[in-house]
């Protein structure tokens, strides 16, 4: 093989591999800026390209994806005098390739310093117990700022939050103090309501406990005037019934006596006979009848006439 066909093989390895540098492939999600001698030429997108050898360059790569920043710790001052550090994290995703390109010398650095300005600024208006509080306030100021400034160099701000905020050793004891008397501020609130709540409970329990106290008392009475009354009821009831039955004793005693026949001699004894159950030591004095004491004197003549015997 003589030295021409060396050559050869040299220039058409050369040229394949100028015409496989002369095509590119972006990827997803990102962009790349082509310049042609030296002068901005086009934005590619997502998929195949060519470019002139010798001629056009890829002048920059850049990441469409959203961003993040963590900065690190930022000595800022506090309207009342007290120096803090406070660290940020920043969101951001580019929108324009060529303005991120030509926009700034260094995009990243210049966002960082950025964001330390800016939040020099909004601290430097507020005090530090507002700092401390109004965190969801300085990020939507931050952002809004960032944001606007940010817009010329084809970037926009999404979010920006601060991660820490780191306060003099000093405040933070007189914080933690303040902390610790604010807990037992409320712990003895809670107690004394406790306390409250379980003296009303217990005033509560005993004002029932009386109520249903005075409730069983009261059915106790009810019951015990029912069972009186039902007593005597029933005594009176006793009562009625050996009346009835005593009447009807002796109607029927009368009864039998006028069947048998009986005259009017037997009928004055029996009348006798009652005057005598009715006496039975519970009357002091009894009237009888002329009749019935006539008819006892010839009963005593009788008895006497058969004693004699």
């Amino acid at each position: 093989m003589n030295i021409g066909w060396i050559l050869t093989i040299i220039l058409l390895v050369f040229l394949l591999m100028v015409l496989a540098s002369c095509v590119k492939i972006v990827p997803q999600a990102q962009a790349m800026v082509v310049e042609r001698l030296g002068g901005y030429l086009a934005t590619w997108s997502v998929g195949v390209h060519f470019k002139v050898p010798f001629v056009d360059r890829i002048a920059r790569r850049v990441n469409l994806k959203e961003q993040v920043i963590d900065f690190k710790p930022q000595p800022v001052i506090t309207e009342d005098n007290v120096t803090m550090q406070i660290d940020t994290v920043v969101f951001f995703q580019i929108t324009d390739p060529k303005l991120f390109a030509y926009g700034v010398e260094n995009p990243l650095m210049a966002i960082e310093n950025l964001t330390a300005t800016t939040l020099r600024n909004i601290i430097g208006d507020l005090e530090l117990d507002e700092t401390l509080t109004s965190r969801e306030l300085i990020n939507t100021k931050m952002r809004t700022l960032l944001d606007v400034a940010t817009d010329p160099w084809g970037i926009k701000v999404n979010r920006v939050e601060l991660k820490n905020i780191i306060p003099p050793a000093e405040i933070q004891d007189s914080m933690e103090k303040q902390m610790k008397a604010e807990r037992e501020r409320r712990e003895a609130i809670l107690r004394a309501e406790g306390e409250k709540k379980s003296t009303v409970l217990v005033a509560e329990g005993k004002k029932e406990s009386a109520i249903l106290d005075a409730e069983a008392e009261k059915q106790a009475a009810i019951l015990r005037a029912e069972a009186q009354k039902e007593r005597m009821i029933r005594e009176a009831e006793g009562q009625a019934e050996a009346i009835l039955k005593v009447q009807q004793a002796t109607a029927e005693g009368i009864r039998l006596i006028k069947e048998a026949g009986a005259d009017d001699s037997v009928i004055q004894l029996k009348s006798l006979e009652a005057f005598a159950k009715a006496a039975d030591g519970k009357a002091t004095k009894i009237i009888i009848p002329s009749e019935i004491q006539s008819l006892a004197g010839l009963v005593r003549s009788v008895v006497e006439t058969s004693k004699d015997q």
